[in-house]
């Protein structure tokens, strides 16, 4: 899993390496990778338009999965039990040979401060 950071340096949301790092490790995640996309490069490719905005890409390269987390589009972390975790069904679809049965649900969130 890789976590991606697209706001622009002087933006709201923007972090260095440093700040990112001790983030990743305050919240105790464990990504594979964090992208620093302060140019929006990746951003822009995948439309990502709020922060969280997820996008699930099998093997071949194809997009199979964009938008929310979840079903939950709230900042407080105890409504997250029982929410319904469209990242994580997507991937249990993908991993079982299925087509992803909701492949595009409306992210929710602040959104990308990408550069001008």
């Amino acid at each position: 899993m890789v976590h991606g950071d697209s706001s622009a340096p002087g933006q709201q949301g923007y972090v260095t390496p440093a700040q990112e790092n001790d983030y990743v490790a305050k919240m105790h995640a464990a990504p594979t990778a964090v992208l620093l996309d302060t140019f929006g490069m990746l951003g822009r490719l995948y439309n990502a338009k709020t922060t969280p905005d997820m996008f699930v890409i099998d093997p071949s390269g194809e997009l199979i999965y964009a938008g929310a987390i979840d079903d939950r589009p709230t900042p407080d972390p105890e409504d997250i039990r029982g929410a319904d975790n469209y990242v994580s069904d997507a991937l249990t679809d993908a991993m079982a040979g299925k087509p992803v049965s909701t492949p595009y649900t409306r992210p929710y969130g602040c959104s990308v401060k990408y550069p001008d």
